[in-house]
């Protein structure tokens, strides 16, 4: 009888037994896995984030679906990593490049990209350096969070986790407002921004008489569809956002309104699922600027 003997991998044994923790959750995985059991962000994050010095800062962008926050996010991405100024972006990890390539390729072809899935396993994550020349290194992550889940959350608390987790962790907010519906007299863009706001400071436990902290960088967005608030985003806001607008003067230390535009002129095409919206013409317009300042507020923070 001959006997077979075979060397245990008790390395891997060991790596097993001890989880990994979720970057934005904090809860434990396999090591091997791609996205995390409990709130589906992916464990690359954590991966980069253990050999990193510098610890990532969480960079929220919201606003309903619709609101232009993939298109926005990836033109953002794609200008800061062809531009070479004060401000330059490198991506950490082939996952983020996802949604700037997905982007482009979109707008190349004269269409939108499709909404964001509300399902948070679906969604683009992006880890990225920011570095310039008058700047120190700064790591961040940003998601392309779900307009869908994000109401759903807000309504139905513990319905979406990663939602809640990320935005509580959050270092700085991009909230971005349809400058477009609001100037044809459609109020629904205010009353999600309102929900937004009151819902970040519920979550960083900020009662009516203590102001949120958090910079708070709010994009009038399609506002080549509105020059109005090119011209002045603040009295745009105070104008057509009037609730958002005493919200944010009562409840906010840190915030900055801004437009920005992505494509210079639309059109329109007919077919059996109805009317379709086509960018005839790419011509991104205060993309930067409202990102530029977040930066900066977060960075005197750190």
């Amino acid at each position: 009888m001959s006997s077979v003997y075979q060397e245990l991998e008790s390395i891997r044994v060991a790596r097993y037994a001890i989880g990994l923790p979720c970057y934005i959750c904090g809860e434990g995985n396999s090591c091997e896995g791609e996205l995390c059991r409990h709130c589906h962000a992916p464990l690359a994050l954590a991966h980069q984030a253990g050999v990193q010095k510098i610890r990532p800062q969480m960079v929220g962008v919201v606003g309903p679906a619709g609101s232009g926050k993939t298109v926005y996010l990836g033109m953002l991405l794609d200008l800061l990593s062809r531009q070479a100024d004060d401000l330059q972006l490198l991506a950490r990890g082939a996952f983020s490049i996802s949604l700037q390539q997905g982007v482009v390729a979109h707008l190349s072809r004269c269409e939108f990209p499709n909404k964001t899935p509300s399902e948070p396993d679906r969604w683009n994550w992006v880890h990225a350096q920011i570095h310039g020349q008058r700047r120190k290194g700064m790591e961040l992550i940003v998601p392309d969070m779900s307009g869908e889940a994000l109401l759903e959350e807000i309504n139905h608390p513990n319905s979406c986790p990663v939602v809640r987790q990320f935005l509580e962790k959050s270092h700085g907010v991009i909230m971005l407002v349809d400058a477009a519906r609001l100037d044809s007299g459609d109020n629904e863009p205010d009353f999600f921004a309102m929900k937004v706001l009151s819902f970040l400071c519920e979550l960083h436990d900020r009662s009516p008489q203590r102001k949120l902290d958090v910079p708070v960088s709010i994009v009038f967005t399609k506002a080549d569809q509105c020059e109005a608030a090119f011209l002045d985003a603040a009295k745009f806001a105070e104008k057509h956002t009037s609730g958002l607008w005493q919200l944010c003067q009562q409840r906010l230390t840190r915030f900055q309104f801004f437009a920005a535009g992505v494509v210079g002129a639309c059109g329109f095409t007919y077919s059996r699922s109805g009317k379709q919206t086509v960018p005839l013409r790419i011509e991104p317009r205060g993309i930067v600027e409202p990102f530029r300042w977040l930066i900066q507020e977060v960075g005197q923070r750190r």
